[in-house]
């Protein structure tokens, strides 16, 4: 009677400032309590913002139990409403697994690290699973579980990388093309619509103090699977074609007060990003033994070590090292700290030609 362990398992709770209560599986459980989860603790969600709006301290670690939260929801209700699909717990795990590592790859700062410091790694992501899998022995308790990692490994991979789900020939390895629309959950190249900004809107909105202009719930109870163009999409009803409208004006909300505020975030906000920068590359051969922080995204072991605590250990560094360019990564830390900041002395409006 194998099968009765596998499925008499207690759901673990966790309680959510914007979810409430939410329950997750043991495996995700298991997951969440491996080092290379626990790192995004450390690594804000909105990297250096806080330093203009106070409350802006979430991190990534929130936000991916509740990408798993609502993935998990989405895709019940779905096989709740629509049983043709024949989606299966398989299914449902491997997509929540997916939203709660998705973010696994963020450096410190969140997007500074990538893009600014060095190049966008697309599949740092994959590689922090990867490594999470060979340290946590994740593979045997996936196999408890039911998984069958042949297929389920991939289709993994897939929705943490994201897919086009409207390219013209199937090429998905995880899961056939009936099953197209689980490839619109977590991330949803299609349209944008996706569990990953339903959380981040509300969480943003929450920890910045902006007013949330749309109701995630009711489009999550009113999504269906349809047939579009010969190929299973996620559509939601005509009469929340005002809430999907408002989920958009959300993000332009947030952007505008907030994430790039022409004087929070041109001014305090994109220049200590650039200064964090500056120090990043003057320290980048000197914090780590081994390799350079630079480096540290090639070598998961090290990378687990990198989150945002890296400001303290170059502002903490003892003087005593007597290394002038360490000091001076200090010193642009301490004039943040300090808030040597620029003053904001005008602005100039370019008008359009006529």
């Amino acid at each position: 009677m194998r099968w009765l362990k596998h499925f008499f398992y207690s759901l673990q709770i966790f309680n959510d400032p914007i979810h409430g209560h939410i329950e997750l599986h043991p495996l995700l459980v298991k997951i969440i309590d491996t080092p290379q989860f626990q790192r995004l603790r450390h690594i804000k969600q909105l990297g250096v913002t806080y330093l203009v709006y106070p409350g802006a301290t979430h991190t990534r670690f929130e936000h991916s139990l509740g990408v798993a939260h609502l993935a998990g929801c989405l895709v019940r209700n779905l096989q709740g409403t629509q049983p043709e699909l024949s989606i299966t717990k398989q299914d449902i795990l491997c997509v929540q697994i997916a939203a709660l590592c998705h973010d696994l790859g963020h450096g410190p700062f969140s997007h500074l690290f990538h893009g600014m410091f060095i190049p966008e790694h697309k599949d740092a992501s994959l590689h922090m699973f990867h490594c999470m899998r060979k340290k946590s022995g994740l593979d045997k308790k996936m196999k408890q579980y039911g998984l069958n990692l042949d297929e389920d490994i991939p289709f993994i991979e897939e929705l943490i990388k994201g897919c086009k789900t409207s390219d013209n020939e199937w090429s998905m390895k995880g899961r056939t093309e009936d099953k197209s629309f689980l490839y619109e959950i977590v991330e949803n190249k299609l349209n944008g619509i996706d569990v990953d900004k339903w959380d981040y809107f509300a969480r943003d909105c929450h920890h910045l103090g902006i007013p949330k202009g749309f109701d995630h719930q009711r489009l999550l109870n009113s999504a269906r699977v349809c047939k579009v163009g010969g190929r299973n999409h996620i559509c939601f009803r005509d009469k929340v074609a005002d809430n999907v409208y408002d989920m958009f004006h959300t993000r332009y909300t947030l952007h505008r007060q907030a994430l790039q505020h022409k004087i929070g975030y041109i001014i305090d906000v994109k220049y200590v990003f650039f200064l964090i920068k500056d120090a990043l590359v003057l320290a980048d051969d000197k914090l780590m033994p081994d390799c350079k922080i630079s480096d540290a995204v090639y070598d998961m072991v090290a990378y687990t070590n990198l989150t945002d605590h890296i400001f303290d250990q170059i502002l903490n560094q003892s003087d005593s090292n007597h290394d002038p360019v360490l000091t001076k990564a200090k010193d642009i830390l301490n004039d943040i700290v300090n808030r040597r900041l620029p003053k904001f002395v005008g602005e100039a409006r370019l008008m359009e030609s006529t």
